[in-house]
């Protein structure tokens, strides 16, 4: 019942992926904050009147709070904000916060909270709402299926697996995983992802010998099949998440998540009931949750179907949907702080 544009520079992957899936895709340049950027999505804006615009991070947030208030009838801004950096103690953040965007989106509680501590935002112009996820495509697999997709995807048989589903940036712990794996002999651990930080990790493999038992797969276009050929997922992040959606994927497909109480993760990993939190920058820690997980496979089952069913009760797309619909339908009569 809505008609939906999505903006991003003609060179990203949200671009061509949007292309791919026939949707209504725009390349604008709005990778930087730049004044060519600013004027063509004020341009865009003018001409296409939209009802709302909703921004996903700080530059695209940033243009188009300074696009809108360029205009004489500006569309209301819906800020989805999906990590948790410190928002900068600035007159200019706090007129983007407090003025500019009419409702801001977190991906977690925990998040809403620090927006409302940090950027002195109106607790009612705040809503928490979980990124949605299709559980139809995200769901266990059987062990007969398990043993077919190692094989295609040139795992070991009856080596248990420790995955991770992430960007190669320093925060997700990369390091702190393959560190744990030093001590954990007959493990293997598959990295699937790229980013900033793969020479750093190849590197620290290298030196520590364990190229046998590490595989990067690098990005995949779809990790389904990858989730279901790990025994256990572990994101060891120490800063900046949300609420991460690796972990979220994992849940639905019925892993036995490792992770940190770092941004929202803890609303959704609960120790020992949905899955197991250690400390982050604790190699050891991690090395001690990963051996009980993989030595227990009650363990590994029980806290797998506790994830799932908070996924389905969590984090289904159709939720997410109608709970942001809600948000552009309340900022679209909202009055306008600009």
């Amino acid at each position: 019942g809505h008609r939906v544009s999505l903006i991003a520079p003609p060179e990203s992957n949200i671009y061509r992926e949007a292309c791919e899936r026939g949707m209504a895709a725009v390349a604008l340049p709005v990778g930087r904050k730049n004044l060519r950027g600013l004027l063509a999505l004020r341009g865009w804006i003018k001409s296409n009147a939209p009802d709302v615009v909703n921004t996903h991070s700080s530059t695209d947030s940033w243009l188009a709070a300074l696009a809108c208030f360029a205009l004489r009838v500006p569309p209301p801004l819906v800020r989805t904000r999906h990590i948790s950096a410190a928002v900068p103690n600035n007159w200019s953040s706090r007129w983007l916060y407090r003025k500019a965007t009419a409702f801001i989106a977190t991906t977690g509680d925990a998040l809403r909270d620090q927006i409302i501590a940090e950027a002195g935002v109106d607790p009612a112009r705040v809503r928490s709402v979980p990124t949605g996820i299709d559980l139809a495509r995200y769901k266990p697999c059987r062990d007969s299926e398990k043993a077919v997709l190692r094989s295609q995807l040139n795992l070991p048989a009856d080596t248990p697996i420790v995955g991770i589903v992430a960007t190669l940036r320093s925060w997700k712990g990369h390091r702190y995983l393959i560190e744990a794996l030093e001590k954990m002999p007959g493990a293997m651990l598959v990295i699937v992802g790229d980013g900033p930080q793969r020479d750093a990790l190849v590197s620290q493999v290298a030196t520590l010998k364990l190229q046998d038992r590490v595989r990067f797969s690098g990005n995949q276009k779809d990790v389904v099949p990858w989730l279901h050929a790990f025994d256990v997922f572990a994101l060891p992040s120490y800063a900046n998440e949300g609420v991460p959606q690796a972990v979220m994927q994992a849940m639905a497909c019925g892993l036995a998540v490792v992770s940190t109480p770092v941004g929202g993760i803890a609303e959704i990993v609960k120790h020992e009931e949905t899955g197991i939190i250690v400390q982050p920058h604790d190699p050891k820690g991690l090395r001690v949750a990963l051996e009980r997980l993989v030595g227990d496979g009650a363990l590994r089952a029980e806290l797998g179907e506790a994830g799932r069913e908070q996924a389905i009760a969590r984090f289904s797309d159709t939720l997410m949907i109608d709970r942001m619909e809600k948000i552009f339908l309340e900022a679209v009569g909202a009055p306008r702080n600009v």
